[in-house]
């Protein structure tokens, strides 16, 4: 095991920016760094990496057998090329590749052969598989991305391929088409093919998380992926010298997984090990199984996974070590961090003598996913940084907030088959309408980043006629309780205070009764924890003034969560409207907590 060093040496290329304010109170922010030169895909970096390191671990998963079971770039490397001819012979290069399994070699494999002769691939959330009773969803998504191949893990999935296979062939790990079945010796073609890609060529259809509304199918070109990875080496220079090694559970459905993460092992030589943990209990002692076999250089999550594993890391000190022997980097996206959880991860990192650094990023599914990055050192968990080199934002007023928009080779051109969102969702200067709030973390140096303020959709107004900014007022709420909360919904639109409801940490899961009634201890301390919140300040609408606690948790299928940790506040409030309208019954029913009593 390498020695910790007390030196923090700085990873990171430092940020070049300008501003330009124009007509309208819009301000354009961009990076004065040029995009340098990069591949037209992420494909011809993966060969070029097969080809100078086939020996290399690429990927490994647990088997069935529990034990690590890994192959090398040059053993993917064959197996996707075989996969590519599969598709030439079978002439299957006319429609897309629709994964519905998880990550996994085969997987991998599936996406790189398709990508590698311009197939374009749709990997498809579990839980529209898994999950769902109907396959309505899933049936919608197939129906209108017509594949030609349907790539299913095992057994498992046998409803959800029934629901959607009729006509489509079938790969699968020990079916009648499995890798070694469906592939065959490539020839010159697939490189042909391969050398023919284009930057603009589609490379993926990924659906949204639906987390303001329903899933659509946005087009990821080729170029937006790689460009995307070169827009990162310019800001992480190292990751040309320290081939990053991973343990990364997030999906490779969505964006961060698949985009960010597993295109950055692909880009720049390293290695990902699949983590079978979750941020959820009991899965996340899986996490904390497989830690010190990888001990990553560069560690990925959503808020609720480091929420999980944070306190697994602060009661095991030599689980802390192996997790920050050789980490780089402590990364967050897809949701803002509590402030409590970021300041407790700096003292774990202070505390066995860690050379990490945190930071994060913003993006979205339709810019690939890095759009901003705070490649620069924060105190702050809610800064996401400064425009990434070849992006501009455009900063615009939207009622009572500013939104973030943004324009460059990383964003989509639209949403497939759908022209009317496509058209709707840029402006007339051609940029793409994010729907998030944002403001300057300094109004007198944009160089200083920026700092979130929430989904504009997700916001409401108090009966005095205040906003309540929810993206503000969750990580909030969530730090004052000190780790008593797992999550939050404010609520109290039309209402004459901001109430929320919320879901206990899974240590306090059991201090509700069947009807919800927290017990005497409990409900004191989250009267604590809305007091903690109001000496903050922030007004009225940076209050609140009752609590509900859910003992149900939020539900996939429902859409009031993503298999990514995020919570969708507007879903959760409507779902559960009769629980919502319990924090301004009169009187108040026993489960809700008030913060001033009488």
């Amino acid at each position: 095991m390498s020695t910790p060093t007390t030196e923090r040496p700085v990873p990171f290329a430092v940020p070049r920016i300008e501003a330009e304010q124009r007509p309208g109170g819009r301000l354009v922010i961009r990076s004065t760094e040029p995009l340098g030169e990069h591949p037209v895909s992420v494909v011809h970096a993966f060969r070029a990496h097969a080809d100078a390191h086939p020996d290399r671990l690429l990927v490994a998963e647990r088997g069935p057998d529990g034990e690590w079971a890994s192959s090398t770039w040059g053993e993917v490397r064959a197996q996707a090329d075989r996969v590519a001819q599969g598709l030439l012979d079978r002439r299957l290069t006319g429609r897309p590749v629709m994964i519905l399994s998880g990550n996994s070699r085969l997987h991998l494999v599936a996406t790189l052969g398709a990508l590698t002769v311009g197939v374009p691939v749709v990997p498809v959330s579990v839980a529209y598989s898994l999950q769902s009773t109907d396959h309505a969803k899933l049936r919608a998504m197939a129906d209108l991305v017509e594949p030609a191949v349907v790539v299913a893990e095992d057994a498992t999935f046998a409803a959800a391929v029934a629901a959607v296979a009729e006509g489509r062939e079938v790969l699968s790990r020990d079916g009648v088409l499995n890798l070694e079945t469906f592939g065959a010796d490539p020839t010159g073609e697939v490189d042909r093919r391969c050398a023919a890609l284009e930057r603009t060529d589609i490379a993926k259809i990924l659906f949204t998380s639906g987390s303001t509304g329903s899933p659509k199918g946005v087009v990821n070109t080729h170029g937006m992926l790689a460009a995307n990875q070169q827009q990162m080496r310019q800001v992480w220079p190292f990751l040309d010298d320290e081939p990053p090694v991973l343990l990364d559970w997030l999906p490779w459905s969505h964006t961060f997984g698949g985009n960010h993460d597993l295109n950055m092992v692909l880009t720049f030589g390293g290695s990902l090990w699949i983590d079978d943990g979750r941020p959820a209990p009991p899965l996340i002692g899986r996490t904390a199984r497989n830690l010190p076999d990888v001990r990553p250089t560069l560690y990925f999550n959503v808020p609720a996974g480091w929420a999980s594993l944070l306190p697994l890391l602060e009661d095991d000190a030599e689980l802390a070590r192996a997790f920050l022997d050789r980490l780089r980097l402590g990364f967050f996206a897809a949701a803002a961090l509590p402030q409590q959880l970021w300041d407790r991860l700096e003292s774990l990192n202070a505390r066995h003598g860690g050379r990490m650094r945190m930071t994060t990023s913003w993006g979205l599914t339709e810019t690939a996913p890095a759009a901003t990055s705070a490649h620069y050192p924060i105190t702050r968990s809610d800064v996401l940084g400064v425009p990434l080199p070849g992006v501009e934002i455009a900063l615009v007023p939207v009622g009572e907030k500013t939104e973030i928009r943004v324009k460059g080779p990383n964003v989509t051109r639209g949403y497939h088959r759908a022209p009317e969102l496509t058209a709707a969702a840029f402006d007339a200067d051609g940029f793409f309408r994010t729907g998030d709030a944002v403001a300057l973390a300094d109004p007198d140096d944009v160089a200083a980043g920026l700092v979130f303020r929430g989904r504009i959709a997700e916001d409401f107004k108090l009966a005095t006629g205040t906003f309540v900014s929810v993206g503000t007022l969750r990580p909030r709420l969530l730090s004052a309780s000190a780790g008593l909360l797992s999550d939050a919904v404010p609520c109290g639109a039309d209402g004459d205070c901001v109430t929320a409801m919320v879901w206990l940490a899974p240590a306090h899961a059991g201090r509700v009764d069947a009807d919800g009634v927290p017990e005497q201890s409990l409900r004191a301390e989250l009267t604590a924890t809305m007091q903690r919140l109001a000496d903050e300040g922030g007004g009225s609408s940076q209050h609140v003034e009752r609590l509900l606690v859910l003992t149900e948790p939020p539900q996939l299928d429902a859409g009031e969560i993503t298999d990514k940790g995020y919570v969708n506040q507007a879903a959760v409030r409507d779902r559960r409207a009769d629980l919502a309208a319990q924090l301004s019954a009169d009187p108040l029913p026993r489960r809700v907590v008030r913060r001033v009593v009488g």
